[in-house]
């Protein structure tokens, strides 16, 4: 059983910059692909950006590549979201994920993973 906290949320303005981090405990990280999902109000949680169990493979949404960066440290069980030229399109709580990389499916959909954290807050203010 993996626990998942994520960290770094915040309020801040438009073209400011956040770094999210995601602490495992309970599991083998290394054994798990990580990924960041975000959930506005009234809108479906939707992908942002996932990150293979060694760290070789990065995947992005079209409407964040550019701007944030997926990236894990296994020796600290931890993963991060670093997230640059914010915009007020994405305030919404996001969230990580982890999924056993063993298991063959589409990493871009929340099915794939297992485990989730409560959630941080992020608010971009115009």
């Amino acid at each position: 059983q993996v626990q998942l906290v994520e960290s770094g949320g915040g309020l801040v303005q438009a073209g400011g910059s956040l770094r999210l981090s995601c602490a495992a405990s309970g599991g083998s990280f290394i054994n798990y692909y990580s990924a960041w999902f975000r959930q506005s109000p009234g809108k479906e949680r939707e992908f942002v950006a996932a990150i293979t169990w060694s760290g070789s493979g990065t995947y992005y949404a079209g409407s964040v590549k550019g701007r944030f960066t997926i990236s894990r440290d296994n020796a600290k069980n931890t993963a991060y979201l670093q997230m640059n030229t914010l915009k007020p399109e994405d305030t919404a709580v996001y969230y990580c994920a982890a999924g056993t990389r063993w298991k063959n499916g589409n990493i871009y959909s929340s099915n794939f993973y297992d485990y989730w954290g409560q959630g941080t807050q992020v608010t971009v203010s115009s």
